[in-house]
């Protein structure tokens, strides 16, 4: 049950305990349980805020609108327990409030006239929106947008378009989601041929673009140059023709000396392929992940609502009555954003941890073919032992972020600032804290592999983790180059297949007047879908490639057997003593 400050750090394998590794760790205890105790405190505190505000707030004041005594309009009010407010009276037959102001001052409420009335359409200039009246006139928000003949009718034809061609979508939205599963799949066997075809044209265009500058420098060099300008041209297009040609060498030396470890990230797109053959479930997780994150966005808008309509009665400028907020309630719109930040990055964790447990179980099996439902067993372990563990990673992410929004927070000061020192050291200060956000993600995620494998506390996972990443680096950098791109090009061919199969089917289809309404649509589903699944995959290879890692520290093949497939026990075995230059001798 040991945390971050009390367990001792986890001692490096002895060559008895490398022999009795048996794959994942089975015997596991509760990891960081004082960071899943402060987050089920934190969630307990926002309740209670929330509670608090409900019982000092009622909700229809911002639905239906208030008086200048307070008073509720539509409804029967009760008496202000203070003599001095005017409230407690019956507005039931008063379902509307009106506004002397245009609708985008009626969040302004300090110099408004407001009073309930039981009608719209009496009140000459006045008009309903939204329970309220409102005055007419073409200096209003929602006039304009009503008499605006333009946007009015775009809105009406898109919203047309879209009704048109529904089922199209829906056959789109079909067709993004099998592709998907289809290029998820295949990327197990073509994934070497789309790696070199990707490198190999990145060098050709390389090239070409330095040949071409050199002929256009060549050509413009041999003219008469008869001023400043045609000179400094032709000395721009000599030095663009340097800096291609150095970058296109260098980009060559660097595929040529890293050919290997591409070759691995090749053989372990194919290992993550077979993970994800044996166990398709996995690519189900990120639905019940967006449900979860669904669940938290609405009960978080619910109680930002609640929290927004709490506040006790107190006097204006002019007298009238509205409700302030008490600093406890100012306090709680911060944290409820805080928590909704901390949740979000707990239950992506909560995704990573199943991912990352289920395919360690499946690379530390000898016999794949009598796993015992490895999805669930991680699933088990999570619940039962590790929720503290990402509560922690989560914890460090959402920590970050709020740094981050700080920052952001004090960007148009920096902007109105005359100091140009002051602005560079604030872009080289927010440039960091995007970096270390980066590292810190992709550092969780791989802590919670070694979580996942060992069974470990965080903070020993982490230093692990962080221990394989940097005697590999070569390979983490071909993987995290080379794999994250050849997964952005799976994203937009899924888009692009979805976009222009949908233009094959709509461009004859009659009665569409803005055709790029419905492939909008299918294309924002095919991104969203593409990136989903995808991602699985991204998490399934880093999960593959950290047991690989693992299995060359803890087996040496010959004493004692590697665990990893036959295929790539064979591509180490043949490119051993390439793979290990540059990387940790250990592995």
């Amino acid at each position: 049950m040991g945390d971050c400050f009390s367990s001792p750090e986890r001692v490096e394998p002895s060559p008895d305990s490398k022999a009795n590794f048996k794959g994942p760790v089975k015997g596991r205890s509760c990891t960081d349980c004082s960071f899943l105790v402060l987050f089920i405190a934190v969630l307990l505190s926002l309740f209670g805020l929330v509670v608090y505000c409900t019982l000092h707030g009622d909700i229809n004041r911002l639905f239906y609108g208030f008086d200048e005594c307070g008073d509720i309009c539509g409804f029967k009010n009760k008496k202000a327990e203070d003599s001095k407010f005017c409230t407690g009276h019956d507005m039931t037959d008063k379902p509307f409030l009106k506004i002397d102001a245009p609708i985008y001052k009626v969040a302004d409420l300090k110099h408004v006239k407001r009073e309930c009335v039981a009608n719209c359409s009496v009140l000459p200039g006045f008009q309903e929106f939204l329970h309220r009246c409102i005055p007419k006139g073409n200096d209003t928000v929602i006039d304009n947008i009503i008499s605006n003949t333009v946007v009015g009718s775009l809105f009406t034809e898109v919203t047309q378009d879209l009704q048109h061609t529904k089922w199209d979508i829906i056959y789109l939205c079909i067709f993004a989601f099998v592709f998907t599963l289809i290029i998820v799949f295949l990327i197990r066997f073509v994934a070497g041929l789309v790696v070199w075809f990707v490198l190999i044209s990145v060098v050709l265009i390389s090239f070409a673009t330095s040949i071409f500058l050199w002929i256009t420098w060549k050509q413009k060099s041999n003219l008469e140059i008869k001023d400043q300008v045609a000179q400094n041209d032709v000395n721009t297009y000599f030095t663009f023709a340097i800096i291609a040609t150095i970058s296109s060498v260098v980009i060559l030396l660097i595929i040529v000396a890293m050919r290997d470890r591409i070759a691995l990230v090749v053989q372990l797109f194919r290992e993550a392929g077979k993970a994800i053959q044996s166990m398709p479930l996995l690519l189900m997780q990120p639905m019940v992940t967006f449900l979860f994150l669904v669940a938290a966005i609405f009960l978080w808008s619910y109680f930002a609502v609640l929290i927004q309509a709490s506040g006790f009665p107190a006097f204006q400028e002019n007298h009238n009555v509205y409700y302030k907020k008490d600093q406890l309630m100012k306090f709680a719109r911060v944290y409820n954003l805080i928590v909704l930040l901390w949740v979000i990055e707990f239950i992506i964790g909560c995704q990573h941890m199943i991912i990352a447990g289920a395919v360690a179980t499946w690379f530390f099996t000898r016999n794949k073919n009598n796993m015992s439902s490895p999805i669930t067993t991680s699933i088990g372990y999570l619940f039962k032992n590790h929720l503290g563990s990402v509560a922690l990673g989560s914890f460090i992410i959402t920590i970050i972020q709020v740094i981050r929004a700080i920052i952001n927070a004090f960007e148009d000061t920096v902007k109105k600032s005359d100091s140009e020192a002051a602005k560079m050291v604030y872009k080289a200060f927010k440039c960091c804290c995007h970096h270390i956000q980066t590292f810190l993600q992709y550092l969780t995620r791989n802590a919670y592999i070694e979580i996942a494998i060992y069974g470990d506390n965080f903070c020993s996972s982490g230093q692990q983790a962080f221990k394989m990443i940097t005697s590999n680096v070569l390979r983490v950098s071909a993987i995290n180059s080379v794999g994250d791109f050849v997964l952005f090009l799976g994203k937009v061919l899924v888009v692009t297949s979805t976009v222009l199969l949908g233009f094959r089917m709509l461009e004859t289809k009659p009665g569409i007047i803005h055709l790029w309404a419905p492939l909008a649509v299918a294309g924002i589903f095919a991104y969203f879908v593409a990136h989903c699944f995808i991602s699985v995959y991204e998490m399934v290879i880093d999960t593959v490639f950290m047991c690989f890692c693992e299995d060359c520290n803890l087996n040496d093949g010959v004493n004692q057997e590697y665990y990893m497939s036959k295929e790539l026990m064979e591509f180490v075995e043949n490119s051993q003593k390439v793979l290990r230059i540059g990387d940790g001798a250990e592995s």
